[in-house]
């Protein structure tokens, strides 16, 4: 009796798995050499297509695919990018498309299920010899599809980093700046100067379909929990990750989440 009920346990956790399955159309595994990407003047805005990218960096690459279920999933499903955790949520066919700007050397991209499932992974080298590695690398994501949330930087020069000043004279910058939730977005210097850096995140507004709004309850979650991930010489052996979760609950909250000295 005991072996029938372990047996049939099995089956079911073989079934639940085999409900859900994700394809990656891009990026593909093996070698590759990227350029720049021709942004359109006129990007969509309507999640999950491309989200605008205001940083100038252009160093961004679409992360695309499909989940397919055969039942009901819970929401969200999980995109990991170079151990970097990113709310997956998909439009009514499972499509998803989020931007990411790789660094130089191996990169990894994998989708999980909202289990915790692995549904399928990637490992790519970006070969592109004239993109610098990044040595200093802050990722934000979070996990409401209709909040707005922005990256804030300070350098140890007093410059500030952000969706109005995405470019900094001292060579950092935002590669990514999402507009339509949830994430990324991403600060990026090659070459950093020595001093000490800040690093905010700010609950600026909420987006839905008709555009963006600053109604205490147009966003879905009441709690917004993000993630912020400063990353170290990436990509390199001498690679060194801090994460941390933020929790931010009204439109105008700005934490000082980090202060580090490089």
């Amino acid at each position: 009796m005991r072996f029938f009920l372990g047996l049939s346990a099995i089956l079911w956790a073989s079934i639940a798995l085999a409900e859900t399955t994700a394809t990656l159309d891009g990026p593909v595994g093996g070698w590759r050499y990227f350029g720049l990407l021709d942004r359109t003047e006129n990007p969509r805005v309507a999640y999950p297509t491309p989200p605008i990218d205001r940083g100038i960096q252009r160093n961004r690459s679409m992360i695309e695919g499909q989940i397919k279920a055969t039942s009901a999933a819970r929401q969200p499903h999980t995109l990991a990018v170079n151990g970097n955790a990113l709310s997956l949520y998909t439009d009514e066919h499972g499509r998803f498309a989020r931007p990411y700007a790789f660094g130089a050397g191996s990169n990894s991209v994998e989708v999980r299920s909202s289990e915790g499932a692995s549904l399928k992974r990637v490992q790519f080298y970006e070969a592109n010899d004239q993109r610098t590695p990044a040595r200093i690398r802050i990722f934000l994501a979070w996990d409401d599809p209709k909040a707005e949330l922005d990256l804030h930087i300070i350098t140890p020069d007093g410059q500030h980093a952000f969706y109005a000043n995405p470019v900094l004279n001292n060579g950092g910058g935002l590669d990514t700046d999402s507009v339509d939730g949830p994430g990324p977005e991403m600060f990026t210097m090659t070459a950093p100067m020595h001093g000490t850096y800040l690093v905010y995140v700010n609950y600026w507004g909420n987006y839905s379909n008709g555009g963006y709004n600053f109604e205490e309850r147009g966003n879905q979650n009441e709690v917004i929990t993000s993630q912020i991930n400063l990353v170290l010489n990436e990509n390199t052996v001498n690679e060194k990750r801090e994460s941390f979760i933020v929790p931010l609950r009204a439109i105008g909250d700005l934490l000082l989440v980090k202060t580090f000295t490089y």
